[in-house]
């Protein structure tokens, strides 16, 4: 699963400049266990694999403009929304 989430962090890094690598991978971990909550719950899981594929769509579609979403997510709030990271 380290792999898998190494690479993500990766592309959301390549597709949004304005992320830190702490907020990159804050986002890519909050998105992974809200997938993975979500359907569990409903009984849908269908594996890492499939958690992968989806949180991969979402950066290829969402991750360009993810600095510009605030959360009220307490375990996150403190890493998204800050701006005083440096870029890479």
């Amino acid at each position: 699963m380290k792999e898998a989430i190494d690479r993500l962090i990766n592309m959301l890094l390549e597709k949004n400049e304005m992320l830190s690598y702490a907020q990159a991978r804050a986002w890519v971990e909050l998105l992974w266990e809200d997938f993975e909550a979500t359907y569990a719950k409903a009984g849908q899981y269908n594996g890492r694999d499939r958690t992968e594929y989806v949180v991969k769509t979402w950066i290829e579609n969402h991750g360009g403009r993810l600095h510009e979403i605030q959360t009220n997510n307490p375990k996150y709030k403190h890493l998204l929304n800050r701006n005083d990271y440096l870029t890479h």
